[in-house]
């Protein structure tokens, strides 16, 4: 009778750390890809419909001088194009800032309007935003932000 128990708890503990493997890999698999044009396509839709009213139509930000705070001492919604900071950032930060919002995602550190959407999308669709994100930057852009996505790979030890 004691195997039968012993057994059971071995069930129950493997079939949880098999599920959470799987969640975990399924997770990392979402990452940004330019190069794929069925993402591309369906960030294009998402952007449209979530993003462009502030971020502009063609990624182009919310005022000329997005680096200015705006009067209640926010940060204006930065453009998204090659003259942004959008691609200094490593995908897991750009993913986290459109889930959780800047306030959330920074700890407190930023003032700004910038909402979650993890609410309102999906995972998938967030990494489908930032890949048509991503497809619209120059080549050289794409390739130095390639670089900063290595880079912290290595830094996280993967």
């Amino acid at each position: 009778m004691r195997w039968i128990g012993i057994f059971v708890v071995l069930i129950a503990v493997g079939g949880a750390a098999g599920y959470w493997l799987s969640a975990v890999g399924t997770a990392e698999a979402a990452r940004i890809d330019p190069d794929d044009g069925g993402a591309v396509a369906r960030g294009k839709a998402i952007y449209a419909r979530e993003c462009a009213s502030c971020h502009g139509k063609n990624l182009e930000g919310q005022v000329p001088d997005w680096k200015r705070r705006l009067p209640d001492g926010s940060i204006p919604a930065p453009p998204h194009d090659e003259t942004g900071h959008t691609w200094h950032h490593n995908g897991q930060e750009l993913f986290d800032v459109t889930k959780l919002g800047r306030l959330e995602a920074s700890g407190g550190a930023f003032s700004s309007n910038m909402p979650g959407f993890g609410d309102r999308l999906s995972d998938r669709d967030i990494w489908d935003v930032l890949s048509y994100i991503k497809s619209r930057w120059p080549e050289q852009v794409q390739r130095r932000h390639d670089e900063i996505e290595r880079r912290s790979a290595a830094q996280r030890g993967g």
